[in-house]
C-alpha cells in the first residue's frame, strides 16, 4: 500500500506557485476611468474598488503589430501607464481588478487614442550625409526614448538587411558616423524602431563615403611651444604619443604634476596639411594594486583639440578649436572603481571625431582641461590621427 501511495504521488502533475488564499468572489470593478493620450502611450487614472482583498489592477491590450501586452499596478496606486502604441489608430484596453487569490473582476473596457509614437518624430528629423570612411547620421530624439536607428544594405540575395553597426541609443541629439565602407557610391536604407518593434517608413538614399587614411606616425614630429606643459621625465616625451605603444608607461606621454598652470598643452606636427576626421586616443593605464585603472589620476577626462597651419609663440588665439571632448567611463562607477566594460572600452581606445566643417591643418595641440583626479596634468598612451590629405 505504501509503495502504491509513493508511486501515485511521484506521477502526479507538478504545480507552480498558487495563491495562499482561496477567495473566488470577484472584486468590484474600477470606476471613473480617465484616459490621457500621450505620444505612443496612454495614462489611465481610475477609482479603486472598495475591496479589502484587492491586490492589483491589470490592463490588457494588443498593439497594432499584434503583440499582446499587460500592465499591472499595485493597489497603492490609482493610475498606470500603458505603452508600445504607434499612435496611428485607436485601441481597446480591458482593465481588471484582481484579489489576493488571483480572482479577477469583470473587465472595464476603454478606448485609447495615443498620439504618434516618438519614433516618427525621430524619423522626420533624420539627416544623412557622406562622411570619412562611411556615412554621418543626425537626428533628434527630444523625449530620449530607447530607439534603434537601423542602417540597411542589400545582401548577396539582393534583400535589405540591417547592418551590425546600426545605432542603439536614447540620447537627445543623435550625431554618429558609421565607418568601414569603400569610397564608392552605395545604396543605404534607414528606419527607426522602438523596443516594441514598431517601425517607421524607410528612407532610401545613395551615398559615397569620403576617403580616410591613418596619418603615418613616421611623419609625425614633436614640437615644443613656450606654453606647452613641462614633462614629468625625459623618457616620457612628446614622441611617445605616436610611437605605437598603447600600454606600458615608457611608451606614454606625461606632464608634470607639480607644474601649476591653467591647462596642460602638448603640440605636434602630423606631417602635412590634412582635413582631419578623427583622433583615436588610448588612455594611460595606471597600475594600482595588481590591476590597471584607465580612468584614474592623469588620464584625461575633459580636453580640447586645436589645429593650425602656422606656428606661433603658443597663444591659442592663433589656433582653430577643432573639438571639445569628454572621456566617458562606460560603467559610470565612482572614481577609482572600474568594471570589465571599462576595461574593454579602454583597451580598444576611443574615437574623437573632428567635424568635416573644420579647416585642414598640419599642427595639432591637445589641451587637457581636467584629468580624472580633478587636476590639469595629463597622461596619454597613444594618439592616432585620421583624415584626408588630398581633400
Amino acid at each position: 500500500m505504501l509503495s502504491l501511495i509513493v508511486t501515485f504521488l511521484g506521477c502526479s502533475e507538478e504545480q507552480g506557485p498558487i495563491p495562499l488564499e482561496r477567495n473566488l468572489t470577484p472584486p468590484g470593478e474600477v470606476k471613473n476611468v480617465m484616459v490621457e493620450n500621450l505620444p505612443g502611450k496612454a495614462k489611465l487614472q481610475y477609482t479603486l474598488p472598495e475591496d479589502e482583498d484587492l491586490l492589483y489592477i491589470v490592463a490588457r491590450y494588443t498593439l497594432e503589430n499584434g503583440t499582446p501586452l499587460e500592465v499591472k499596478s499595485s493597489y497603492y496606486n490609482n493610475s498606470m501607464l500603458i505603452e508600445g502604441f504607434t499612435g496611428l489608430s485607436e485601441k481597446e484596453v480591458k482593465i481588471y481588478a484582481v484579489n489576493r487569490s488571483e480572482t479577477e473582476s469583470e473587465p472595464v473596457t476603454v478606448t485609447v487614442a495615443p498620439l504618434e509614437a516618438p519614433i516618427f518624430d525621430v524619423f522626420k528629423s533624420l539627416e544623412t550625409s557622406p562622411d570619412f570612411g562611411g556615412v554621418r547620421i543626425n537626428a533628434k530624439n527630444p523625449t530620449e526614448e530607447d530607439i534603434a536607428l537601423l542602417v540597411l544594405q542589400k545582401n548577396l540575395q539582393d534583400d535589405w538587411e540591417p547592418l551590425p553597426t546600426s545605432i542603439y541609443t536614447s540620447v537627445r541629439e543623435i550625431s554618429q558616423s558609421l565607418r568601414g565602407f569603400d569610397t564608392i557610391p552605395q545604396d543605404f536604407a534607414f528606419l527607426v524602431r522602438d523596443r516594441w518593434l514598431n517601425t517607421t517608413d524607410t528612407l532610401f538614399t545613395t551615398l559615397k563615403p569620403i576617403y580616410e587614411t591613418l596619418m603615418p606616425r613616421e611623419d609625425m614630429k614633436p614640437i615644443t611651444l613656450s606654453n606647452d606643459a613641462e614633462l614629468i621625465a625625459a623618457h616620457t616625451e612628446v614622441r611617445d604619443l605616436f610611437n605605437g605603444g598603447t600600454l606600458e608607461w615608457y611608451d606614454s606621454y606625461f606632464t608634470s604634476r607639480t607644474v601649476d598652470t591653467e591647462d596642460h598643452l602638448v603640440t605636434f606636427d602630423i606631417g602635412k596639411e590634412t582635413k582631419l576626421s578623427r583622433l583615436h586616443i588610448w588612455q594611460f593605464s595606471e597600475p594600482i594594486g595588481g590591476q590597471r585603472l584607465y580612468y584614474y589620476l592623469g588620464a584625461m577626462r575633459y580636453f580640447k583639440v586645436w589645429g593650425a597651419n602656422e606656428l606661433n609663440d603658443g597663444d591659442l588665439s592663433g589656433w582653430t578649436l577643432l573639438g571639445e571632448f569628454e572621456v566617458k567611463k562606460p560603467s559610470g562607477l565612482p572614481y577609482g572603481q572600474e568594471d570589465n566594460n571599462d576595461l574593454v572600452a579602454a583597451k580598444d581606445g576611443a574615437d574623437y571625431e573632428i567635424s568635416i566643417n573644420n579647416p585642414a591643418v598640419r599642427y595639432l595641440r591637445i589641451q587637457c582641461m581636467e584629468n580624472w583626479a580633478g587636476g590639469d596634468y595629463m597622461a596619454v598612451s597613444e594618439v592616432q590621427v585620421y583624415g584626408n590629405p588630398d581633400f
